[in-house]
């Protein structure tokens, strides 16, 4: 299935059970951040099936809110990808990267 249908399947979804339009940007941030702890946990456990439920849910929990904001989360993500694609910087030893101070 491609991003799309998914997407679209999530946005009915949210329909059906009426978070959408009842819920806020607010509301599904703030979700998003419930769901991003479950990944850390996830994460320190190495548990792999928790990571991939705890990734899905931060993804859905992103294409309510970005819809609830008006945001096409593919136009942010082509934005996002805009600004980092010429990005210059150094990977730390623990794996992040540090763009060059502009």
């Amino acid at each position: 299935m491609s991003w799309t249908e998914l997407e679209l399947k999530v946005i009915r979804w949210a329909e059906d059970r009426k978070i959408l339009p009842r819920s806020t940007a607010m509301a599904q941030a703030i979700k998003t951040h419930e769901e991003l702890g479950e990944l850390l946990t996830a994460l320190h456990r190495c548990n792999r099936e928790e990571a991939i439920d705890a990734y899905g849910d931060i993804l859905v929990t992103l294409i309510i809110g970005a819809d609830l904001a008006g945001i096409s989360l593919v136009d942010a993500l082509e934005h996002a990808y805009g600004q980092i694609k010429d990005r210059k910087g150094t990977l730390r030893e623990d794996g992040v990267f540090v763009k060059e101070a502009a």
